[in-house]
């Protein structure tokens, strides 16, 4: 998702989504510190959802 599209969306949704992303990320890890993950590339793009998603509350936080 774009971060565009994020700014639309209410902070609880984003919170939400924030909260789903640490979730994944937490399985993410420890399936590659098992040797299960495959796609290490997974790691980094939800590490940057994560970021994006930080970014935007960040700036809605300011703004109010």
């Amino acid at each position: 998702m774009k971060a565009s599209e994020m700014r639309e969306q209410s902070t609880e949704q984003l919170n939400e989504q924030l909260h789903g992303l640490l979730e994944e990320q937490f399985r993410l890890r420890t399936r590659k510190a098992t040797g299960q993950l495959d796609q290490t590339h997974l790691l980094q793009t939800n590490q940057r959802a994560i970021a994006r998603i930080k970014t935007v509350l960040n700036q809605q936080s300011k703004k109010a």
